[in-house]
């Protein structure tokens, strides 16, 4: 496992993850940019509600995304046994 120590929006963290080192700057670059454009809207003014919001929001965007993924997964058990009925 590697340790990483990273900086988003000016807050230190640190953790070890079996992540790809590029994987872990992508993350944080998206951190980045989203927290840049919470900050531009105006509506943030702490950097505690800023972390909660982008922790609400990467917690928002995995549900979707595993909501998506279920839907896909039935959708190819319906094909694999339409496939297996037509032989």
């Amino acid at each position: 496992m590697q340790e990483y120590r990273l900086s988003i929006s000016g807050a230190e963290v640190s953790f070890k993850a079996e992540a790809a080192p590029e994987d872990v700057e992508q993350a944080r670059v998206l951190l980045e940019n989203q927290a840049e454009r919470l900050k531009g809207s105006g509506g943030v003014q702490s950097r505690e509600k800023l972390l909660a919001l982008l922790a609400f929001g990467a917690a928002y965007d995995l549900l979707q995304l595993q909501h998506r993924l279920k839907a896909v997964e039935q959708r190819l058990a319906e094909l694999a046994k339409h496939i297996d009925a037509s032989r």
